[in-house]
């Protein structure tokens, strides 16, 4: 550390981006990265002294900013003192919050592979209390959405069998967890990567989009300087919405005069489907060539990988605002003032970019996995926990684990279900369905949003949870130990256990401190139900 004299008299103690990192790692007892600290500067959290190519900070600012988010104080102080603070793994980077395979898809609602492996792995932890799964086990996940308890499950030496109602669920679950041979894809991005450059060689959409992003990159650096801006808006030096919307119509000028000059098509003919009216015309042409493609390969294995990227890259292109991925609420076809980024955005002309970020991203991921694999069987079947044969199915697709499932039962479940009225699970998934013809079975999912959160629809929802666990139960050992995760605000577990001829042993109350396109700084908790039969 070193002091240094600024404005005058006054002093300042200052240190550098890596010596923040180290003093803030010490003083909190985890990991804080140069990343973190640069993103506090960033977003005009504290304030940047020296210069751009050597940003110092000034410790004991640092030091009040942490002091005055202690999130554990003021989380127990709004959820209860019973909120079991280690289960937050606040320790763990997101990086590794989002290991290997786990960030092969977007999914909204999943649960982070720390979470799983603390429940499942046998290895001692002073904090618990009891070991419930072992190697060789075989693990159940009745609404296994994306796949984390599988994925978990594999890499800890066990076997594990996930059930979804949906189809494009399933598939993202089994491309986590199956062998892929990586020269073969590679070979096959390649070729694919290739023929979309040649085809946007015939669009100008490339260019404009290349000339478009110079200007913005002028205009922000002239009107929204970082992180001066950001914190001036927070001081309220600077009144936010009258700027923005005064900047926001001068680049407008600047935008359809690029779009004029390029003789850019910005909207579709049709608005009928999801595909026709949240994508712009360039990348609606895009996406239809790259899938025309994609279709004409014969590898079937191959195929479903480039699908799941395929829609990954969709996903991410979408028109709409960044504050807006999550819920959508209006296409956006022409630049805008972003909130979330304080400075002019703009909506996305082209997949390339998208396409090959997440064509090196799968590659590396399904390569890291590889190395921690083990020699167990996973799959995730397409149906209804309610009502499907678990062994029946299973003896269809991998007899191998239909014998040890035969010899030894499934030791327990590690599940989430769906949350009353929170998520369509099918529609956040609707661009895939549409284009790859996925038949939709949102009619029997559990506690749609669409339904809502009434008495009716809490009392289907206490009954379908309930429905799935008793038919499950008919494949579990006698001593099993099911594990839900859930937000029960409404209380509706107890009467769940109960329908279910369960009673609950045990509940760990734990904070969700990283909230997928959520507001993450507003106190959350879960609850992980530990039940038994009665």
């Amino acid at each position: 550390m070193r002091q240094q004299t600024l404005f005058g008299n006054e002093e300042k103690k200052l240190i550098n981006l890596k010596e923040a990192s180290v003093w803030a790692s010490q003083y909190l007892n985890r990991k804080i990265t140069i990343s973190n600290i640069s993103y506090l500067l960033q977003y005009g959290r504290i304030k940047k002294y020296g210069t751009d190519g050597n940003p110092l900070i000034n410790i004991d600012e640092l030091k009040n900013y942490y002091d005055s988010y202690d999130k554990e104080k003021q989380w127990k102080r709004i959820l209860g003192e019973d909120l079991n603070w280690h289960l937050s793994f606040v320790e763990y980077k997101e990086s590794e919050r989002t290991k290997h395979v786990h960030r092969l898809h977007p999914y909204k609602g999943k649960f982070i592979p720390q979470l799983v492996e603390y429940f499942l792995d046998s290895h001692i932890d002073e904090f618990k209390k009891e070991i419930y799964f072992h190697k060789g086990d075989i693990v159940l996940d009745p609404f296994c959405g994306s796949g984390t308890t599988l994925v978990q499950a594999n890499e800890l030496g066990m076997h594990a069998i996930g059930i979804d109602i949906s189809a494009f669920n399933a598939m993202i679950s089994n491309t986590k967890v199956e062998k892929h041979n990586i020269s073969l894809l590679k070979e096959a991005i390649y070729q694919l990567t290739l023929k979309l450059n040649n085809f946007q060689k015939t669009r100008s959409n490339i260019a404009f989009e290349e000339c478009l992003l110079s200007e913005l990159t002028k205009f922000n650096y002239k009107y929204f300087p970082s992180p001066e801006y950001k914190r001036k808006v927070r001081k309220s030096e600077i009144n936010e919405e009258k700027y923005a919307k005064e900047k926001e119509k001068e680049f407008l000028k600047i935008y359809y005069a690029l779009v004029e000059r390029y003789q850019i098509k910005i909207n579709q003919d049709r608005d009928n489907t999801f595909l026709d009216k949240w994508f712009l015309f360039p990348v609606r042409e895009e996406i239809d060539f790259l899938f025309g493609e994609l279709k004409k390969i014969d590898n079937r294995d191959i195929k479903r990988v480039l699908a799941i990227i395929l829609s990954r890259t969709i996903r991410s292109c979408r028109a709409t605002t960044h504050a807006d991925l999550a819920t959508l609420k209006q296409p956006v076809m022409k630049t805008y003032y972003c909130k979330k980024h304080g400075k002019i955005c703009k909506p996305i002309f082209s997949i390339k970019g998208w396409w090959q970020r997440y064509t090196t991203d799968t590659l590396y991921r399904l390569k890291e996995f590889d190395k921690l694999r083990t020699n167990t069987f996973q799959i995730c079947l397409s149906g209804d926990s309610r009502t499907i044969d678990i062994y029946e199915e299973i003896k269809k697709r991998i007899p191998e684990l239909a014998s040890i499932l035969l010899k030894q039962k499934i030791r327990g479940i590690f599940s989430s279900p769906p949350y009353v009225g929170l998520i369509d699970y099918h529609e956040q998934h609707a661009y895939a369905y549409e284009l790859f013809g996925f038949k939709r079975r949102d009619e029997l999912e559990i506690g749609p949003l669409y339904k809502g959160y009434g008495e009716e629809a809490r009392n289907s929802y206490i009954r379908g949870i309930a429905f799935a666990l008793i038919n499950c139960k008919k494949y579990l050992q006698k001593n099993y130990d099911i594990f839900l995760v859930a937000n029960d605000k409404y209380n509706l577990y107890p009467k769940i256990a109960e329908q279910s001829f369960m009673k609950i042993v045990d509940q760990f109350k734990r904070p969700v401190l990283n909230r997928v396109e959520k507001d993450r700084n507003s106190a959350y908790a879960e609850t992980i139900f530990h039940l038994r039969e009665r």
